[in-house]
C-alpha cells in the first residue's frame, strides 16, 4: 500500500473525505525511504453484541477463513497484523473483545489506549445497531474521545436482500454521522469490502500517529523520530 492515494470509503458515509495522505505525511516517509522502521503501532479496539461477527471479520482479513462454527469471545482475543503504508512499516494490534454481558467487565479493562473503535452490528438485526451507542459509550469511557477514529460496522451482509439491507443502511448512516463515525457494510463469509476496510483503518491510523509526531518532534528531522523508534521498539 504505497500509494499516494488513500483507501476510500464504500458508502456515502465517510468522515475522512479527501483522496490523497497529507502532504506533510508524504514528504516526511519520502525523507525516509528505507522502510525498515515502521511508527508507532496503533491499538484497534472491536466491540459489539454476541455473535454480531466481530471474531469473523478479524478472522477473515488475519486468517482469510471463514468459520460458521466459532466458538464465542471469553475476555479478549488479540492478533497483530503488518502493513507498509507510504513504504514505511505499520502495524495495527486488532482486539477482538467479548460481546457477552458477564465478559464486560474484563473486556473493558482492555479499550484503554486505542487509536480506533470498530462498533459492529449485523444488518439483520436492528437491535444490535441500537446498542451501537452503548458500546461507543463504554469504550470512549477509557479513552479520550478527541483522539480516536471512529467506524460502524455492519456485518452479514451477504444474508441481507436488498430492501432488507437499504432499510437498516439508512438509520446505520445517520448514527454514523451523529457519533462522527465511517460506516462501513461488508460480509466476512464473502470477504466483499473486508480487505479495504482494514487498509483504510491502517492508513487513517498511521497519517494520524505521523502528523502527531511531527508536531510533537517540531523542526527535528523525522529520521530523528524514526530513529527513537528504533530504539523504543527493537
Amino acid at each position: 500500500m504505497s500509494d499516494i492515494h488513500l483507501p476510500q470509503c464504500s458508502v456515502k458515509a465517510a468522515v475522512h473525505t479527501k483522496d490523497e495522505f497529507n502532504s506533510k505525511v508524504k514528504t516526511a516517509c519520502q525523507e525516509q525511504r528505507t522502510g525498515t522502521v515502521g511508527f508507532k503501532i496503533a491499538k484497534v479496539i472491536v466491540v459489539g453484541d454476541l455473535a454480531v461477527g466481530k471474531t469473523c471479520l478479524i478472522n477473515r482479513f488475519c486468517k482469510d477463513a471463514f468459520d460458521k462454527n466459532y466458538k464465542a469471545t471469553i475476555g479478549v482475543d488479540f492478533e497483530m497484523e503488518r502493513f507498509e503504508v507510504l513504504g514505511v512499516p505499520f502495524s495495527l494490534q486488532l482486539w477482538d473483545t467479548a460481546g457477552q454481558e458477564r465478559f464486560k467487565c474484563i473486556a473493558s479493562t482492555y479499550y484503554r489506549g486505542a487509536q480506533t473503535i470498530v462498533i459492529v452490528f449485523d444488518v439483520n438485526d436492528v437491535a444490535s445497531l441500537g446498542h451501537a451507542r452503548q458500546w461507543l459509550e463504554d469504550a470512549l469511557k477509557e479513552n479520550d474521545p478527541t483522539n480516536v477514529q471512529l467506524f460502524l460496522v455492519g456485518t452479514k451482509k451477504d444474508l441481507s436482500s436488498p430492501a432488507q439491507y437499504s432499510q437498516i443502511e439508512q438509520d446505520a448512516i445517520e448514527l454514523a454521522e451523529e457519533i462522527k463515525a465511517e460506516y462501513w457494510a461488508l460480509s466476512s463469509l464473502t470477504g466483499e469490502n473486508v480487505r479495504e476496510f482494514f487498509f483504510r483503518i491502517a492508513s487513517l491510523a498511521f497519517e494520524a500517529n505521523v502528523l502527531a509526531e511531527l508536531e510533537k518532534s517540531g523542526s527535528r528531522h523525522i529520521g530523528d523520530v524514526i530513529s527513537e523508534y528504533t530504539a523504543i521498539h527493537c
